[in-house]
């Protein structure tokens, strides 16, 4: 039998029980600092902000996934995750101290200490921890010993391969050609070569092996009914997909339509990810639409005085993986608009797939030559005019946070390549929106923000990008 690695969220419990432990201890001697030499959880204030420090951490957790990858991470990456965490939890707790009115209660000079001591303390359990399950085991699993088959030419690399990409949680206890035979006493870096592959059932009859491991390019060499052989006598077989490695790191086995499939995508969200999201979408949408209602009792006026028609302006936009929508927004330009586009491209500020233009002579109030700066520009600068798409995310046409949705005129420019940014729903804000989009002049560059948030979404990368975007929109800047 086979156990699977954990994947979910629990999968570093160990190091999520340590900080929590961490951060308590932080939080005793920052008190013992500010009171002396007494137990903080007597007093019922700080006994509260104890707790709620905990459930804190757990939310951060299971929110941001600050764990992922944390093996492999470097001092100073996982510094930068350390103060990250802290930080993130310090500004949290300030809320909490605000929302429950026990700030006077609470000591400022001990919160100020419990920042440092928490970077300190949980960057070292991190640091001393991940020694320890490197150089030992992995606490609470035992390790795997497993038969390697290969060839002679490969046997080397694929060693090195799983030395550098694996944490002592197995053991090669032996090598297998796949097809030829062994010398007398031949090692590979001290390691026996024990057989040829297709004499392991008997090999392995009477001796310790919990799986084989198939590492050989050429699936010919290896004889055809080894894995059979293998799964007969109960033990556990991985057999290396050769030349998918490097495609992409989101691969799993699947069963679709009575197939056992390989299924590969730029990235893989979970369940409880996806339903997240869709919770924020919806909460969003409906505060979203509120805000939209009253905003249009005061705006609706406005632009129908400025530019006689509609108040809103719908447009067919392409979606995830090619999907059609209607997007809705308040028309911030006049009615001809998209007939005047294709005189103004000569103008246009971006190079590739996008268009852009500072002075807009399209926008409400503009001007002959676009430079003044009316209704219209008031609504984009302030990006009013984005509101009425709380609708499509209510729908799920869209998300709060994703890609720019392209016109169809841009989406049939596209690269096959460009395509991959829309593996996701477009959202109303997104990395290119709150990282200076009025500097960005390169479609390219666009192209690069957006597979840097699907290759690494996650819910906490959307909860940042929302709130940067409020600092982006109450300052005024990245809109034209």
């Amino acid at each position: 039998m086979y156990s699977k690695a954990n994947t979910t969220w629990l999968k570093h419990w160990d190091f999520i029980l340590l900080d929590m432990i961490m951060f308590q201890i932080a939080y005793i001697c920052s008190y013992v600092m500010r009171m002396g030499l007494e137990n903080p959880y007597q007093d019922e204030t700080y006994l509260s902000i104890g707790v709620v420090i905990c459930l804190i951490d757990i939310c951060i957790v299971f929110f941001t996934e600050p764990y992922h990858g944390i093996m492999r991470r470097g001092y100073f990456i996982e510094f930068k995750y350390v103060l990250n965490h802290v930080f993130l939890l310090s500004v949290l707790e300030v809320c909490y101290l605000f929302l429950s009115k026990k700030a006077s209660a609470f000591s400022r000079l001990s919160f100020i200490w419990f920042i440092p001591m928490a970077v300190i303390f949980i960057y070292l359990e991190r640091i001393i921890c991940k020694r320890y399950l490197v150089k030992h085991k992995r606490l609470f699993y035992q390790k795997i010993n497993m038969l390697l088959v290969t060839t002679r030419s490969e046997a080397d690399d694929v060693l090195e391969r799983m030395r550098l990409n694996s944490f002592n949680e197995f053991e090669i206890i032996g090598i297998a050609y796949a097809n030829e035979n062994p010398e007398e006493n031949e090692t590979i870096r001290d390691i026996p070569v024990l057989c040829r592959a297709d004499v392991i059932p008997e090999y392995i009859q009477t001796r310790w092996v919990d799986a084989v491991f198939i590492g050989v390019g050429d699936k010919t060499k290896v004889p055809c009914e080894l894995t059979s052989q293998c799964l007969d006598m109960g033990l556990t077989v991985h057999d290396v997909l050769k030349g998918m490695e490097e495609w992409t790191p989101n691969q799993y086995i699947n069963r679709m339509g009575g197939y056992m499939v390989l299924t590969s995508t730029v990235r893989v969200a979970s369940f409880r990810q996806i339903i997240l999201k869709r919770i924020m979408d919806v909460c969003g949408g409906v505060v979203g639409l509120i805000l939209t209602g009253i905003i249009t009792v005061f705006l609706a006026p406005a632009i129908y005085i400025s530019s006689p028609g509609p108040i809103f302006f719908s447009q067919t936009r392409v979606g995830k993986n090619g999907k059609r929508f209607k997007i809705y927004k308040f028309r911030s330009m006049y009615q001809d608009a998209e007939k005047r586009k294709s005189d103004l491209m000569d103008k246009n500020e971006m190079s590739g797939c996008m268009f852009k233009m500072e002075a807009d002579p399209r926008i409400i109030g503009s001007g002959p030559d676009g430079t003044k700066h009316g209704l219209g520009w008031f609504i984009r600068k302030t990006s009013l005019d984005e509101f009425p798409q709380f609708w499509n995310v209510l729908k799920g046409d869209m998300s709060l946070v994703g890609t720019r949705p392209p016109t169809e005129d841009e989406w049939k420019q596209y690269k096959p390549y460009h395509r991959a940014r829309l593996a996701v729903k477009p959202g109303l804000t997104g990395m290119w929106q709150v990282s200076g989009r009025n500097d960005i002049t390169d479609f390219e560059e666009v192209v690069s923000l957006d597979m840097k948030y699907i290759k690494n979404w996650n819910i906490g990368m959307d909860i940042k990008i929302l709130l940067k975007t409020v600092l982006v929109v109450l300052t005024g800047s990245g809109s034209k």
